[in-house]
């Protein structure tokens, strides 16, 4: 008896969970190593592509996004997104064990919180309907309505990137995170156009000569690279038990939407289905607010300026002492 699609589809679901939040915890571990060495990726460094923790972690994240890619080819999204959700607790009990970042109370009632949400949102999302090409692809991602979300998108990551990043990005999560999920809502369109045109072309019918196909690719790289980007600086600055939550309830949400806007599935929900999704909003939105009250604050790196005086007199005025000022956040204990 041969295994089902669905099966095939839960099977590299699963492993997709398991294999990308195991990489939040080495990608981790390989930043704060990183950091130790160099400039913190938090800051603008990249001394963590030496290090081999990092590039492990980033092995794991490739091979679960493939892996949870090709899932979606045997089985429906409403199967495959929820199980994401794994990867949360994976990474909240590597964190705790491998970390010692301890996840308080309240916190894995948020974590809970946030799973349920999520799941409550996608078992009830609209069914979309799957394009037999690039081209339909291409039709629906010119329509006003999607067009008018893709304008809105850039112009939000443009504003978190130029201004809050460098006012906020050290103190709020939401800044790095808002950033990846956005990015995230149109990376999901774009490789879903390039897995159709792989599939097509594996059957016969090639669609290499469309330039659609190059373009979604182009857009495919560009928001993958982004994505990596900030949510290096989002692990390195912030508690990983808190970033993979959130992150996950981020990109589930703004991939539902934006997938509702450009398929226009939500014609055929009814009042029920409606209610049901804003209950999981709300219950996503409670989760994430308790999760952000109540992180464990990281210690706060040293970059200011220490001055002292050295004195063999203790009848010497301070305008007398020799002093000795250190500038470089180098010379401070970690």
């Amino acid at each position: 008896m041969g295994v089902s699609d669905n099966t095939r589809g839960l099977i590299l679901a699963m492993a997709s969970s398991a294999f990308i939040g195991s990489s939040f915890i080495l990608k981790k571990k390989g930043l704060k190593r990183a950091a130790d060495s160099g400039t913190r990726a938090g800051v603008g460094g990249y001394t963590y592509l030496l290090e081999p923790l990092w590039w492990a972690g980033m092995v794991l994240m490739i091979v679960g996004e493939v892996a949870n890619f090709v899932a979606y080819v045997y089985a429906p999204a409403v199967l495959v997104t929820p199980l994401g959700a794994l990867s949360i607790i994976i990474s909240a009990i590597l964190a705790h064990f491998m970390l010692k970042e301890r996840l308080q109370k309240m916190g894995v009632l948020g974590c809970v919180s946030c799973v349920v949400g999520s799941v409550v949102i996608v078992i009830h999302a609209p069914q979309e309907h799957t394009p037999n090409s690039v081209q339909e692809i291409w039709a629906l991602a010119t329509q006003p309505a999607f067009l008018i979300y893709v304008a809105a998108t850039l112009s939000a990551v443009l504003a978190l990137i130029l201004y809050f990043e460098p006012r906020y990005g050290q103190t709020n999560i939401l800044v790095y995170l808002g950033i990846c999920s956005l990015m995230g809502s149109l990376t999901v369109v774009s490789i879903k156009a390039i897995g159709i045109a792989i599939k097509l072309t594996l059957e016969g019918i090639s669609q290499v000569a469309y330039p659609q196909t190059w373009f979604f690719l182009t857009v495919a790289a560009v928001c993958v690279i982004t994505q990596l980007n900030y949510l290096n600086k989002a692990l390195d600055t912030f508690n990983a038990a808190i970033v993979s939550p959130i992150y996950y309830v981020m990109f589930t949400t703004l991939t539902i939407i934006a997938s509702a806007i450009m398929f226009k599935d939500w014609s055929g929900q009814n009042a029920s289905s409606i209610a049901s999704e804003i209950c999981g909003f709300i219950t996503v939105l409670s989760g994430t607010i308790i999760l952000h009250a109540t992180r464990e604050q990281e210690p706060a790196t040293a970059s200011g300026t220490i001055t002292w005086y050295l004195s063999g007199d203790a009848m010497k005025g301070v305008e007398d002492e020799h002093f000795i000022t250190l500038h470089h956040s180098d010379y401070f204990e970690q």
